[in-house]
């Protein structure tokens, strides 16, 4: 499973990195024929950076959504799991030395 993900992140990023040094290309080509300035140009270069951030960050979410899904089906503690259960003996601990 972990490693059809590494394989599917790494061929998106191939393809984004791809996309992006073709995208430059086709600015720097439009910015020659004076169809674009170069203001244009690095504004949509900019605004195709902040999108695949934005994707980045989505598909980060939903493979951390994912994850946690597959461990509460497999019975698996997370890591939140494991902080409250901490928390939760040193609040007993707390308590028996009280007493």
């Amino acid at each position: 499973m972990g490693d059809t993900l590494k394989k599917g992140f790494l061929l998106g990023l191939g393809a984004a990195v791809s996309g992006k040094e073709k995208l430059d290309s086709k600015l720097k080509e439009l910015v020659d024929k004076n169809e674009l300035t170069v203001d244009q140009a690095k504004s949509v270069m900019n605004d195709f950076v902040n999108k695949g951030e934005m994707k980045k960050d989505e598909w980060s979410t939903k493979q951390y959504e994912q994850t946690n899904g597959i461990a509460k089906d497999l019975g698996l503690a997370t890591k939140e799991d494991i902080n409250e259960l901490r928390a939760r003996i040193t609040e007993l601990e707390e308590k028996l030395h009280e007493k």
